[in-house]
């Protein structure tokens, strides 16, 4: 299995090696954010294809590296029951998604040996490899890999699965927002584009977007992993209804199997419904906040390209979650809902950040000018 890893790994590395780019850490560092980007929205289609436990065993497969290994054990579990979990084709999905999500792995030691290098070399003087965050990267996505493992083992456990979604949206924005330093510390902007209050005001609504945009996050990946995206098969309403019949007791008690209550029962279908419409209307409320964040970023230069980008992703995330109910769950639907969910995240960590460092600028030229105000004065 690390050999395999080192292979998949060895072809980004070589793509960042033989670039043109002049900044090689840089670009490694955006390929890491590519490649998580990719990670995340094929970890939905192994979810969606039901392939989580294409390989009920972890990290190999039946104890082999690769399916062609295992070959006899899944023909075997496939001629038992034919659609699954265990199928060839599903095993496949399973284990690309592991090759990938190693190789990741490997490309975030090779980023963090090379800042700590690099950090020493220099003295601590070169702040592009301040060693910091590329060590926590690793240490997370050692804690995704457990929860990696833990999802095969403990069979697909809703909070475990959502945690582990959670834990892969959340090494996209530190990914994100380490690529935004990188870019800012190469290529400085100093262009002052508002007023410190004014920019501190989009600090705030873009915080509170990208806040409000976790708590859906954890909803949406609650729903898929209980499987209630078809939960309510009309829009607006539900089961015809603007309120219909819900248990939210059974439907949000986190430490249960899947398809059962805590204490061992079938998940009762009015659980299913409570646990859709949440995720449902409370994606009306980020739609809205992070809609308006976008609206007051777009008249800053710095920031309209950004808030141009978030404002799109919206506008299709809203549409894809219409559509696969609607269209009864179409899974390449399903997938870009979940591709656009990682979008947000990484529009919503870029604009965080932009509003940071344009805030920053803008305390600096304001407290430049006031400096140069009281020489004036004293001068006069």
């Amino acid at each position: 299995m690390a050999v395999t890893a080192l292979l998949v790994a060895l072809l980004p590395a070589s793509l960042v090696w033989t670039s043109s780019d002049a900044n090689k850490y840089r670009k490694l560092v955006w390929v890491c954010v590519f490649l998580t980007f990719d990670l995340i929205v094929f970890g939905a289609f192994t979810r969606l294809t039901d392939s989580g436990l294409g390989c009920p065993d972890w990290p190999g497969c039946y104890g082999a590296a690769n399916p062609f290994l295992a070959h006899e054990q899944i023909t075997a579990a496939e001629a038992l029951l034919p659609t699954g979990p265990v199928t060839v084709v599903k095993a496949w999905i399973e284990m690309i998604h592991r090759y990938l999500a190693m190789a990741i792995g490997v490309l975030i030691v090779a980023m963090m040996a090379q800042a700590w290098y690099q950090w020493r070399k220099s003295k601590g003087t070169r702040a592009e490899y301040a060693p910091w965050l590329p060590t926590a990267l690793f240490l997370f996505i050692c804690v995704q890999g457990a929860f990696g493992a833990w999802t095969v083992t403990l069979k697909l456990q809703p909070v475990i699965v959502t945690t582990h979604l959670l834990l892969g949206m959340g090494m996209l924005s530190l990914l994100a927002w380490y690529g935004g330093r990188q870019n800012q510390l190469i290529a400085p902007v100093r262009t002052v584009t508002a007023s410190p209050p004014a920019m501190r005001n989009i600090r705030l609504l873009a915080g509170a977007s990208g806040l409000l945009l976790l708590v859906q996050l954890a909803l949406g990946a609650w729903t898929s992993t209980n499987y209630a995206t078809l939960a309510c098969t009309d829009f607006p309403l539900c089961g015809g209804k603007l309120v219909p019949d819900m248990d939210f007791e059974h439907g949000f008690t986190l430490w249960r199997e899947l398809g059962k209550t805590a204490a061992g029962h079938y998940l009762p279908f009015a659980a299913l419904t409570a646990i859709h419409w949440v995720h449902r209307n409370f994606g009306i409320i980020v739609a809205l906040v992070a809609g308006y964040t976008a609206w007051r970023a777009w008249e800053h230069a710095a920031l309209h390209k950004t808030a141009r980008y978030i404002a799109l992703a919206l506008a299709a995330q809203i549409a894809t979650g219409v559509a696969t109910i609607y269209l009864s769950f179409p899974l390449m639907i399903a997938v870009l809902h979940n591709a656009g969910a990682a979008l947000l995240v990484l529009l919503l960590t870029m604009l965080n950040y932009k509003a940071k460092y344009q805030y920053d600028i803008a305390k600096k030229a304001a407290s430049g000018a006031a400096s140069a105000h009281t020489s004036a004065a004293r001068q006069k």
